[in-house]
């Protein structure tokens, strides 16, 4: 109930409602409403799932510098989000139903104080870096769905020919719209040096 529906029939979080999934589950919409009373309890749920589902395969350790916790944890957490269809969106937003992210949250910022952050930079230098991972899944998906998808109207070729008279705006696309794995690397290094020098902790 909190993975994906069919990916050949799955309209997006958009066209999300209870009674589709309960038309697709072949169940009546009642018995849906019976553990979820509305969309967004359903969206909290499944945030919640994709969450455990990530940390299971987490290999976070206390041996982690404060860049390598980042650097993981956001690895983790796109590689989560790029599972499922607006797998961002559905994340982006909801309200965990459990406390399990405590655990996580209370570990990250024990070695981010103890590595010479206060509290409030601690939680700044990770709210930024999951804010990141969020909005660059959300422009991902927003091209490719799922990784082995691509939506109609990012012909890069294409673009360049309506782009003629904007010749940087025009190859400025291979850097916006392709090779998302390398793109993401240099924004996640671009932040985490960004709180390097903006808080002198190395």
């Amino acid at each position: 109930m909190c993975g994906s529906p069919p990916r050949a029939r799955n309209p997006g979080s958009r066209g999300l409602t209870l009674r589709a999934i309960a038309k697709e589950l072949d169940v009546k919409a009642p018995a849906l409403y019976w553990h979820f009373k509305d969309k967004q309890a359903l969206l909290d749920e499944m945030a919640t799932e994709m969450y455990r589902r990530m940390i299971a395969g987490s290999d976070l350790g206390p041996e982690d510098t404060w860049q390598e916790r980042l650097l993981k944890a956001n690895h983790g957490l796109r590689s989560a989000l790029l599972g499922y269809r607006d797998g961002a969106r559905v994340f982006s937003g909801s309200r965990f139903t459990g406390i399990e992210h405590a655990h996580q949250m209370e570990d990250t910022l024990r070695l981010f104080t103890a590595h010479g952050f206060t509290l409030s930079q601690a939680v700044r230098a990770t709210s930024t870096t999951y804010l990141y991972t969020l909005g660059f899944v959300t422009e991902e998906q927003g091209v490719q769905p799922l990784p082995d998808e691509r939506r109609e109207g990012y012909d890069l070729e294409d673009r360049a020919r309506r782009m003629a008279d904007f010749p940087l705006s025009a190859a400025a696309g291979a850097e916006i719209f392709e090779d998302y794995d390398r793109h993401f690397e240099e924004g996640l290094a671009l932040v985490i040096a960004g709180i390097e020098a903006r808080y002198g902790v190395s």
